[in-house]
């Protein structure tokens, strides 16, 4: 009597489905590897559609081609700029600064206004035209 099987069972894994669930991994990372970084470059700030409204309390800065500093109309010396900010900010503490720049002007410029705006602990909105 010969009771061995004439066909022997062998280990198999079903791989078919593994190429979905690495897809979708593949996929799911690079969703989150986006998101961890939303805004590498941005670029073109002058030029915006209208966003945000006009904010009641208010302080005028405009910074013409000349490099002329006004502040609320008035004409400002560069240096004496921190000072006169200062003492229209000091008495109302919600107060925001709207810079209005020549979109001529260089980036050195922007960053000095601002850097006086974080010296102050006072936030700048920056004006755009729209498009």
């Amino acid at each position: 009597m010969n009771f061995r099987r004439k066909k022997r069972f062998e280990a198999e894994v079903a791989t078919s489905s593994l190429n979905d669930i690495m897809f979708f991994l593949l996929l799911f990372f690079l969703i989150i590897s986006t998101l961890a970084n939303p805004s590498v470059i941005k670029v073109l700030l002058p030029k915006s559609k209208p966003t945000q409204g006009v904010v009641k309390d208010q302080v005028n800065l405009t910074i013409n081609k000349e490099k002329e500093y006004y502040l609320n109309d008035k004409l400002v010396v560069p240096a004496d700029l921190e000072t006169a900010i200062l003492k229209l900010v000091a008495d109302k503490p919600d107060m925001s600064v709207v810079l209005r720049m020549d979109a001529t002007l260089t980036i050195q410029d922007l960053v000095d206004v601002l850097a006086i705006g974080t010296k102050l602990k006072i936030r700048i909105v920056m004006a755009t035209q729209a498009v």
